[in-house]
């Protein structure tokens, strides 16, 4: 699935153009390589890293969602890791 589609089904941007314009800025990580274009594949397993509203936020995806739906649903498509956790294994 494309990351700018994965970012709005999950509900981290109200749109696809403002996902978009996140992965624009090239601060976003898909297992650590920087994402540089919208089309850039997030598959299941997959770590995401982006910043969002002043912090990092680092997500593993569970399952790729198959439509934009209530925030629950959305939730349960991800699972957040703790920041610090990750960056003091590698």
């Amino acid at each position: 699935m494309r990351i700018d589609r994965f970012l709005y089904f999950v509900r981290l941007a109200k749109s696809r153009t403002i996902a978009q314009s996140l992965v624009d800025t090239g601060h976003i990580r898909i297992d650590g390589k920087r994402v540089t274009k919208a089309s850039d594949e997030v598959r299941g397993g997959s770590v995401v890293a982006l910043p969002l509203h002043g912090q990092t936020r680092v997500l593993r995806v569970l399952v790729l969602p198959s439509r934009r739906g209530p925030a629950s649903e959305a939730r349960a498509c991800y699972k957040e890791l703790d920041v610090d956790a990750t960056s003091a294994s590698t």
